[in-house]
């Protein structure tokens, strides 16, 4: 499947998300900014497509990272971080958000599987009443977006 037709609306996502259940296939969810795609990005991925059948995965719009990172955030647009992060061989549905947190996301989409960085407990997890279960990936150190920024920024 071509990368730009794995990124759906809210209305696609349910029915992709309804089609897939009745096809008896386990559905998982973890969600970011994916500004710069890095190990950490790609590690969590594949973490998260391990557990479950399909794996959706919500990026932040533009204007949410903003809000949570800072004015200068983020570096690419929110089309082409859902294109990129698309294209990944573990992803199999994109769908954009707009709040700060995915909770009206993991609300529609109601995970099997709920995944999230180790940096979080399971109890701050936000939506995890709305998933059977929550996984807590083990995060790469060193690996993140703000790192590479910094690292970049050097002269």
């Amino acid at each position: 499947m071509k990368a730009k037709n794995k990124i759906l609306t809210w209305q696609q996502l349910d029915t992709f998300v309804k089609e897939q259940r009745q096809q008896g296939k386990t559905i998982a969810f973890t969600n970011g900014c994916f500004d710069i795609l890095h190990a950490g990005h790609v590690s969590i991925l594949e973490f998260s497509k391990n557990q479950a059948d399909i794996l959706v995965l919500g990026i932040n719009s533009d204007a949410s990272v903003k809000r949570l990172k800072g004015p200068l955030r983020p570096i690419n647009c929110q089309e082409d971080r859902a294109l990129v992060c698309a294209s990944l061989q573990a992803v199999d549905a994109v769908a954009l958000f707009e709040e700060d947190t995915p909770l009206e996301l993991i609300k529609l989409v109601r995970p099997d599987v709920l995944i999230k960085g180790a940096d979080y407990k399971v109890e701050n997890v936000v939506g995890r009443e709305f998933a059977k279960k929550v996984a807590l990936y083990p995060i790469l150190e060193g690996r993140s977006t703000t790192n590479t920024i910094k690292k970049a920024s050097i002269k």
